[in-house]
């Protein structure tokens, strides 16, 4: 087994609207995989518009929080039933706020309302209150356009929301755009303009952003975000940075997080982030 020592903070379980993982076999699969901490960050997108498959991103707080605080009491002094005698495993409580613009000044105090919480991410998944990850959002579309709108969108978010950790997954419209899923069919420089005013409205806020493998294992031949987004936040300033697998299952559990690894390494970049009550501490990368 080869261990893995950066924490996955990218994970979804049964609470979120589009997974049926149990936490129990996530802790499990982290357990074997070799990781010995992890962020389990559910969706939440307030105010989502009816999806075509029904899908409901609505997290229910009411067992959310009291499962996850119940959860890291046992597992961080032993008395979990998934623990061997002796052994304890870094849990940490996240969230993954899908924001919109109309969303953004009802979120501003979630953090407040809820203490229990380690670790935000924020993430655009809905351009003008539709989802480019089903095949409706992209009729009648001409992509260059649908690309530049979802960046402008996120860039209204940042502007106007600052209760988070990390933006997640910076460019994960290219992920369902259509034709071919590779690195060669997206000219990302068309959008850098806005990219990078939105990179340096993060940098300036004090947040970071994520590396997310969860395109590798969908097709894509990039982490999250493209290389020249990343080689552009660290260019910028850029040093906060989190790793996530994107996982709605127990089988992607840290993927290709030492791959992820070496490519930060090789732009630059010499620590990674865990968070505590939404303070990050500055790892170094292995």
């Amino acid at each position: 087994m080869s261990y893995n020592p950066i924490p996955d903070y990218h994970l979804h379980s049964l609470f979120s609207g589009d997974c049926e993982t149990p936490i129990a076999d996530i802790i499990n699969a982290a357990k074997k995989a070799g990781l010995t901490s992890l962020c389990l960050t559910d969706h939440n997108d307030l105010d989502h518009p009816p999806l075509p498959d029904g899908t409901d991103f609505n997290l229910d707080f009411d067992k959310y929080f009291p499962a996850l605080v119940k959860l890291k009491e046992e597992l961080g002094n032993g008395t979990s039933e998934m623990l061997s005698p002796g052994e304890t495993f870094d849990y940490r409580i996240g969230i993954e706020q899908g924001v919109m613009p109309t969303t953004c000044e009802k979120l501003m105090n979630f953090s407040a309302d809820h203490p229990e919480l380690d670790f935000i991410i924020c993430s655009t998944h809905f351009v003008e209150e539709l989802d480019p990850y089903y095949p409706d959002f992209w009729e009648d579309k001409e992509p260059e356009s649908a690309y530049r709108k979802y960046f402008e969108e996120m860039l209204y978010t940042v502007e106007h929301f600052k209760d988070y950790c990390v933006y997640g997954h910076l460019d994960y419209i290219f992920r369902y755009g259509p034709g071919p899923k590779r690195e060669a069919e997206i000219n990302v420089r068309k959008y850098m303009d806005v990219i990078e005013a939105i990179l340096r409205e993060i940098i300036s806020s004090g947040k970071g952003i994520e590396i997310n493998t969860g395109s590798l294992y969908r097709g894509m031949d990039y982490a999250h975000p493209h290389i020249e987004i990343l080689k552009l936040y660290k260019e910028l300033g850029g040093e906060i940075l989190t790793f996530g697998s994107d996982a709605h299952d127990n089988i992607h559990l840290g993927y290709s997080f030492s791959d992820a690894a070496k490519l930060a390494k090789s732009l630059g970049f010499k620590y990674y982030c865990t968070y505590s009550q939404l303070k990050p501490t500055f790892v170094t990368l292995p």
